[in-house]
């Protein structure tokens, strides 16, 4: 089903694969008749081609990347936008889309989620943007429909923000890389590793794209195969798919922990881009005649089987055969995954869900940016036709992407058919992908097509005692599984037929509701601010030393973007960075704010002291602080106010899995964190978030740590240390004596160490 070659490769003319060994180039010269070499092989990938169009730097590698367009949604757009006001914006320099599609229902307790929306309208207005109401679309849908083009690159302040289907090369990244664009600045990476996804034959019936996806991901999340490479799907395969079956798969590498995807296009993308009336956007996209990649993962697509991905992350996958098959050891293996996702704070078991030896689902939800698509959802018509989902508990929800999407479906009877079996459709929302739309009751089994199934991403509480479950699948293994009122079914058991729906997109719907300033700035409009929109506080530069407290310390695994600021509800203070704050780490680590908080207020007494706004010593607000520093004097007499700043630390294993939003880095930040220390960061956005909010990305070696939670540390000549580009840095924990240990930062641009040095992006750009 899915191989993943254990070296590098060579594709020739597209279809043929030659693994590189030591006969590789013998075996090329003999296949064409010519002697390349692998640089000049591995020049001949799609994605080296984009990339050399879209860097500025004149070092292929060291890339600094210009995008030629941006999205966000009302999570994110916000804080952006505030942080290049900040930063002197005065016109978005390239097509900027705000789309509200997050936080598009009720606020349920911070910001009026109407005042972020007029915010985002206004200031598509003032800087000429584009600003796509609540409803209208999910920000992926949209991109895809109206921003992507052939050879392009995209950036977008969601993790998801994959149109490589279209031929468009697309990163979801953290706000202030947007914010960068927005200032002129370049997206700055090493050339990155392209690593080939060779497709052959087709999927059997029954199968969808999520499956594929899945397949891929359980192949290649844990073993780091494709970290921070792009995927590049190629082969023969890839043909047998249609347009919408390829943006399923591709939406979905973000699970990998891949950069970025592209995908060699054809006819059937063409169609699309003629479809949506931008013809002039497609562009024929092939490896060359010999490419080279970094690695290659083979996908029989005939081979794939519907898939379920069991909580809680996308890369726990088994064939839903399997799971029926073998219930018993599948779900005691979930729940002893479970045992370490939820830390113990709740009991979880799975084995009320067995009812005469069949599993039992509570809910179903075909969703968004992954399962809101026309073909998924006709799919789901044909085999939800003439059946019922019942009365009881189970219940099924379809949000289809898109206005446009929705007008279709309508047109041609599949939402009809939808509705008449019980289900509930509804408009183009996120809500159920990150925790703010259809949360499960306590200990309630959800199965979604939709993006992540991490624990609380669905809304539970685990603090309140509330979890349930949620398992990613195909929409047609959601509507076999409704169809059977519930028991876990997949679509291969549906045995009629599927239709052939012709799509018909219909512009007029954005026409006479998106607004779209076609890049022309109006100065003189004022931009509406709720009473909960709130400015970024000040963040000083980085002091030549530290005193850390570590007021966290996890050891799962791998640490998600949405256990360090949870999702849901509490992005309704998504536009106010102290009030969001608030909430970071809350279900993962509930004390972790109060410490911060705690030693915030001493590094707030020495910036008063210093500037002479105040005589309170740091002592008298962090009582405990005064033994630390008589320790560490022992050793560094000179130590003095002006020198050293005093703030907080957490240590992750892997932390930064998930979401792009940059709330994650800046939470801590605004609440005193200076540094996270981590034995690696699951994603380079997650680290460039913190970057760019003047932390400080500390490794350390795997191994018993040097500290323990709430010790101190204190890490002298950091400003030294981040300015000469030193290896390794030697830290102290303060016991009775100082307690030497090894810290590094990893590779760091100029640009991104001067940021660490100013404190954050705005003063990097203010000053």
């Amino acid at each position: 089903m899915i191989k993943l070659h254990d070296g590098g490769a060579y594709l020739v003319n597209g279809t043929e694969i030659i693994p590189d060994n030591t006969e590789a180039q013998a075996a090329v010269t003999a296949k064409t008749g010519k002697t390349v070499t692998k640089q000049e092989a591995a020049q001949q990938t799609i994605a080296y081609g984009i990339l050399k169009d879209h860097n500025t730097s004149g070092n292929m590698d060291k890339l600094k990347i210009k995008f030629d367009k941006l999205t966000s949604h009302d999570i994110t757009f916000v804080g952006i936008i505030q942080t290049a006001r900040a930063s002197g914006l005065e016109k978005f320099p390239i097509p900027y889309v705000l789309t509200n599609c997050h936080n598009s229902l009720c606020a349920v307790g911070g910001t009026i989620n109407e005042d972020d929306h007029m915010f985002g309208l206004t200031c598509a207005k003032k800087y000429g943007g584009v600003y796509v109401p609540p409803h209208q679309a999910v920000i992926h849908q949209f991109a895809r429909e109206m921003l992507a083009g052939g050879g392009r690159m995209i950036l977008g302040s969601d993790s998801h923000t994959r149109y490589g289907a279209l031929g468009t090369m697309a990163m979801g990244e953290g706000g202030p890389e947007l914010v960068k664009q927005l200032l002129c600045q370049t997206y700055d990476i090493n050339m990155p590793g392209v690593v080939g996804v060779y497709l052959k034959g087709a999927p059997v019936k029954g199968v969808g794209p999520q499956d594929v996806a899945l397949a891929i991901i359980g192949a290649v999340f844990a073993n780091g195969y494709v970290k921070n490479k792009v995927m590049e799907f190629v082969g023969p395969g890839v043909s047998a798919l249609s347009a919408d079956f390829r943006i399923g798969i591709d939406v979905m590498t973000t699970e990998t922990t891949c950069l970025s995807s592209i995908w060699r296009t054809d006819e059937q993308i063409k169609e699309f881009y003629e479809i949506h009336g931008r013809s002039e956007e497609f562009k024929e996209l092939n490896p060359g005649q010999v490419t080279y990649y970094d690695g290659l993962i083979e996908v029989d697509l005939s081979a794939i089987k519907p898939m379920i991905a069991m909580p809680f992350h996308p890369s726990n996958t088994y064939t839903i055969e399997e799971v029926n098959a073998n219930l018993a050891d599948v779900l005691h293996d979930v729940e002893e995954r479970a045992k370490v996702s939820l830390d113990g704070q709740v009991p979880y078991s799975l084995a009320d869900k067995v009812v005469n030896g069949k599993f039992m689902v509570d809910q179903g939800i075909i969703a968004g940016c992954a399962g809101g698509g026309f073909e998924n959802i006709c799919a789901a018509a044909d085999i939800l036709k003439g059946r019922y989902i019942g009365s009881d508990e189970f219940t099924l929800s379809v949000y289809p992407a898109s206005m446009p999407v929705y007008m279709e479906l309508i047109k041609n009877g599949c939402a009809a058919t939808i509705l008449e079996t019980g289900a509930v459709m509804k408009t183009a929302f996120c809500g159920p992908c990150f925790g703010a739309g259809d949360t499960p009751a306590n200990n309630a089994f959800s199965i979604r097509h939709s993006t992540r199934n991490f624990p609380n991403r669905e809304g539970s509480k685990l603090q309140n005692g509330q979890i349930s479950s949620v398992a990613l699948m195909d929409a047609r293994s959601i509507a076999a599984t409704a169809a059977n009122k519930g028991v876990l079914t997949p679509a291969t058991e549906f045995d009629g037929e599927f239709g052939k729906y012709k799509y018909h997109f219909d512009a007029n719907i954005y026409k006479n509701r998106v607004f779209d300033s076609k890049g022309v700035a109006d100065p003189s409009v004022e931009i509406h601010f709720g009473p909960n929109i709130k400015d970024w506080p000040k963040m000083v530069a980085l002091t030549d030393n530290l005193v850390l407290k570590v007021v966290s310390e996890i050891h799962d695994p791998v640490t998600t973007t949405d256990e360090l600021i949870p999702s849901g509800e509490t992005s309704s203070y998504r536009s106010n960075p102290l009030g969001l704050a608030e909430f970071a780490l809350s279900r993962k680590d509930p004390a972790y704010v109060g410490r911060a908080k705690e030693v915030q207020k001493a590094e707030k007494a020495r910036e008063a002291l210093i500037s002479g706004e105040s005589d309170v010593h740091p002592c008298a607000e962090l009582p405990e602080i005064k033994a630390v520093m008589r320790v560490i004097k022992t050793q560094f007499p000179d130590l003095t106010h002006e020198t050293f700043g005093i703030g907080s630390t957490i240590f992750a294993v892997k932390p930064g899995d998930g979401s792009a939003r940059e709330q994650a880095a800046s939470c801590q930040k605004v609440l005193g964190g200076w540094a996270n220390i981590a034995n690696e960061y699951a994603t380079k956005r997650y680290r460039s978030n913190l970057i760019n909010w003047g932390m400080l990305p500390f490794l350390i070696e795997e191994g018993e740590l040097p500290f323990r939670n709430l010790d101190y540390l204190f890490i002298p000549d950091i400003k030294k240390a981040v300015e000469e580009k030193w290896d390794e840095i030697t830290a102290y924990v303060v016991k009775d004596t100082l307690v030497p240990f090894t810290l590094r930062l990893g590779e760091l641009t100029d640009e991104e160490r001067e940021i660490i040095l100013k404190g954050c992006l705005i003063n990097y750009n203010r000053v």
